[in-house]
């Protein structure tokens, strides 16, 4: 079992910037890739970014390319989310998520889910 926990979302105005941190616990932390989604309301739980075992490659989706970084550090067992420029679009529940080995942007394939943390982004 993996328990993750994000921490770091709350309301900001549009340009401004966020750090979400998701800390993991359990199992050895640097087995796992980890993705970054968010859902907002009335729609479907979306990717955002996501970065492998060893933080070497990452991904995003093209709508935060660019604002958005994904980074980990695997001796405090904590992936992060630095999002600048952001829009009020963004708003959503940000999750952290995590699978075994194998990076992917497939939210079905994750094994574990954080509980998410809301990010408002006023206009």
């Amino acid at each position: 079992q993996v328990q993750l926990v994000e921490s770091g979302g709350g309301l900001v105005q549009a340009g401004g910037s966020l750090r979400l941190s998701c800390a993991a616990s359990g199992r050895t932390f640097s087995s796992y890739a980890m993705g970054w989604f968010r859902q907002a309301p009335g729609k479907e739980r979306e990717f955002v970014a996501a970065i492998r075992r060893s933080g070497g490659i990452t991904s995003y989706a093209d709508s935060v390319r660019g604002r958005f970084t994904i980074s980990r550090d695997n001796t405090k067992s904590t992936v992060y989310l630095q999002m600048n420029s952001l829009k009020p679009e963004d708003t959503a529940v940000y999750y952290c998520a995590a699978r075994y080995w194998v990076v992917t942007t497939t939210a079905s394939e994750y094994d574990y889910w954080g509980q998410g943390t809301q990010v408002t982004v006023s206009s």
